[in-house]
């Protein structure tokens, strides 16, 4: 079931064509997901539009969703779907925080 909700949360970010999505494989290393997935949106607009579409897909194949952060600003929308977490981050806010670095890049899995 896991590898299905990174499944679907990859095909939906591809669909509205967000940038650089990065999968990070954190099985063995953190306590509240397996799996963390980065993209880039290319506006606010842009993230929104790629977060609402996640969500949709998320709920259409009735999968798990725990929450959603950051929709006001959309600088860095963080949708939880318990084993998978999703950033959708503009460009500047993703440069800044750098969670690929964060996380290691022993944990990097390229989408």
């Amino acid at each position: 079931m896991d590898s299905d909700l990174k499944k679907i949360c990859i095909e939906a970010l591809n669909k509205l064509k967000a940038q650089n999505i990065l999968i990070l494989d954190v099985r063995d290393i953190s306590g509240f997901a397996d799996w963390l997935i980065i993209a880039t949106a290319s506006s606010s607009r842009n993230a929104k539009a790629i977060a609402n579409k996640l969500i949709e897909s998320i709920k259409v194949n009735q999968q798990n969703l725990v929450g959603i952060e950051g929709e006001d600003d959309s600088e860095w929308i963080l949708v939880d779907c318990g084993d998978v977490v999703v950033n959708i981050m503009q460009k500047d806010t993703r440069e800044f925080y750098d969670l690929e670095s964060l996380w290691g890049e022993k944990t990097l899995i390229s989408a």
